[in-house]
């Protein structure tokens, strides 16, 4: 494998990293929380500039006003919450507000997908994406590990307009370089492959990478992409790949409904064609568990991708 687990990380702590380092490269950037300062690491923003940081409190509507407001007076916001309550609980006041307006605020997502764990249904979202990439002009980010999701934040705070970036609680494999440079709208070829292409997103992706192994024990050379962009989706990549393959696989910690698999086959079925298989969540609500046994349960692992992938390459003409 061409890229090895250097330690667990949170995402989170990625995003708290990158927002750290974005508020001192940039006097403009402030941040915005709905009462969860540690559960979104925004404590080091906050402990270094405290005249740029806004409690907000569980008002997470208002937080969405105020962030557009600060916009629109040329600061560059970020508002955080669970990912569930800054997304449905505030539909209307992104809509409206940020997207709408095409203001410039980041819309910052904690404790995403099933993997928030013993929260279980209330908490999890798996809807998020398909709410945030419907809305016009969003940019909607996915990053895969601490280092991807820090570099991603400190890219969101260089762009202009508003940004839905996700990350999540659980201790992940962290394994893309340190030293990266993350392009909003860029897919990144982890290993390249010949039979089938895995397209996968935020946790999925060293699932993926797992998968790519076990696929070459059994004589499948997998190409494995990580789709971080969920929007704008780099589609010239994803037809490359597609081209040479003639197959894919969509892998992703979210509902089918919404997700970037549909995304992903839509423009192949406009363009070329060809099976694809999902790694996705079929019309559910999660449950409360330990995350890695609901990955497994909801099949969200290496092993269902494997099967997937399979699958896959036994539908090519």
């Amino acid at each position: 494998m061409r890229y090895t687990n250097t330690g667990n990380k949170d995402t989170r702590s990625g995003f708290g990293a990158g927002l750290a380092e974005a508020g001192n490269r940039n006097p403009n950037v402030v941040a915005l929380c709905a009462d969860l300062i540690g559960s979104v690491k925004m404590d080091a923003f906050a402990k270094e500039h405290p005249d740029r940081f806004f409690q907000c409190g569980i008002a997470e509507a208002n937080m969405i006003g105020v962030g557009a407001g600060l916009a629109l007076s040329g600061k560059v916001p970020f508002v955080g919450s669970f990912a569930n309550f800054v997304t449905a609980r505030v539909l209307d006041q992104i809509r409206q507000a940020v997207a709408y307006g095409q203001t410039n605020v980041k819309i910052c997502a904690s404790h995403a997908g099933i993997t928030l764990g013993e929260d279980g249904a209330t908490h999890q979202t798996m809807e998020d994406l398909g709410l945030m990439r419907m809305m016009p002009d969003m940019v909607v980010i996915n990053p895969c590990d601490y280092n991807q999701t820090k570099a991603a934040t400190i890219a969101a705070a260089e762009y202009n307009g508003p940004v839905y970036l996700r990350f999540g609680r659980p201790s992940v494999p962290n394994f893309t370089p340190e030293d990266q440079v993350f392009e909003i709208g860029k897919a990144w070829v982890v290993e390249p492959g010949t039979d089938v292409t895995i397209f996968a997103t935020g946790h999925l992706v060293w699932e993926a990478l797992q998968a790519v192994d076990q696929l070459k024990e059994l004589g499948i050379s997998a190409e494995l992409i990580n789709i971080h962009t969920i929007k704008p989706l780099d589609e010239a990549a994803v037809l490359a790949s597609v081209a040479k393959t003639g197959a894919a696989v969509c892998a992703e910690e979210h509902l089918i409904a919404g997700g970037m698999g549909e995304l992903v086959s839509g423009l192949l079925a406009r363009n070329q064609p060809a099976p694809v298989e999902f790694v996705s969540v079929d019309d559910k609500f999660g449950q409360s568990g330990k995350p890695a046994e609901l990955m497994a349960a909801y099949g969200l692992d290496a092993a269902h991708i494997v099967e997937a992938a399979q699958k896959a390459v036994s539908r090519k003409r």
